[in-house]
């Protein structure tokens, strides 16, 4: 999955940006308190993007 696709749905998901990381930024959704670390590849494995999906939505 492109990574700006899944940046799509965690924001139409609710989820806000935190902050950067060296490799990773950081999302949260404030509904839920939960917070998931997003890959800066270009695409990201399916495996990965469902997983990162199910915690944050």
């Amino acid at each position: 999955m492109k990574r700006r696709e899944l940046i799509k749905k965690l924001l139409a998901a609710g989820c806000v940006y935190v902050r950067p990381g060296s490799r990773h930024d950081l999302y949260l959704n404030p509904k839920t308190g939960k917070k998931q670390a997003v890959p800066r590849h270009k695409e990201i494995d399916e495996h990965l993007a469902k997983h990162i999906l199910k915690i944050l939505t």
